[in-house]
């Protein structure tokens, strides 16, 4: 055999390898593709039966209604009401007392805290099925004046609205108290500004920041400043 055939030999032999490697990596490739689709479509049938059973499990009777108390006496309303529900054995009829709070952030002599603000104060979310026994639970309770409906009916929450307090409850960002309005003078305490008189132009409760004009060298500059920088004139 001749050196140039030899050397077409070997010139043809890494091309057929190259090839059978290139095969073997796309049915490799193939074979992944359809496990994880195998794997995602695993995932997607155990998602919707563990909906399917919640769905199940879910009484469709429960709903959630809406209690007035004495102002002021939603927590202890709350309180006796959980403890009625254990001492007369109807957990099975009403599942959760819950008040309507969001996080607010209060600035009160020059300190910044944390506070639980009540939504809708005199008022208390049930979640139960509605019968003369769970009835009487909750409206006998110390502190109850009654439930929110037409009439004497209790009137039952909308899904949807039920599901916008309830994620309202659950907003990470506190949100900060306005004690500002705009219009009104205040007097700045602290920064390079302190001690100067100026007007509120602007509120940003989200960034606890207030935009103030104040008088600088004869003519109204605006200054924005954090809400503690600054104090209502009494």
């Amino acid at each position: 055999m001749s050196a140039a055939r030899r050397g077409t030999k070997t010139v043809e032999k890494p091309a057929g390898d190259a090839v059978e490697s290139q095969a073997l990596a796309d049915e490799q490739a193939a074979l992944r593709e359809a496990a994880e689709a195998k794997a995602a479509e695993g995932e997607e049938a155990e998602a919707k039966a563990a909906e399917g059973e919640e769905a199940e499990e879910r009484d469709e009777r429960r709903k959630w209604y809406v209690i007035h108390t004495y102002s002021g006496y939603e927590n202890k309303v709350k309180m006796n009401l959980e403890h009625r529900i254990d001492s007369m054995g109807v957990r099975d009829k009403i599942y959760q007392v819950v008040i309507p709070t969001e996080e607010e952030i209060e600035i009160k002599d020059g300190q910044r805290r944390t506070v639980q603000r009540k939504v809708f104060p005199g008022y208390v979310l049930v979640e139960m099925i509605m019968g003369d026994d769970s009835w009487y639970v909750v409206r006998n309770t110390p502190g109850v004046t009654g439930f929110v409906g037409a009439g004497t009916r209790p009137t039952a929450l909308e899904d949807s609205e039920v599901k916008r307090i309830l994620k309202q409850m659950k907003m990470e960002a506190p949100k900060v108290k306005v004690t500002f309005s705009r219009g009104e003078r205040v007097k700045v305490v602290d920064g390079p500004f302190t001690d100067f008189i100026g007007v509120v132009d602007d509120i940003n409760p989200e960034k606890g920041k207030v935009r103030v004009l104040v008088s600088f060298f004869g003519r109204e500059t605006p200054v924005e400043l954090d809400f503690l920088q600054v104090a209502r004139i009494t």
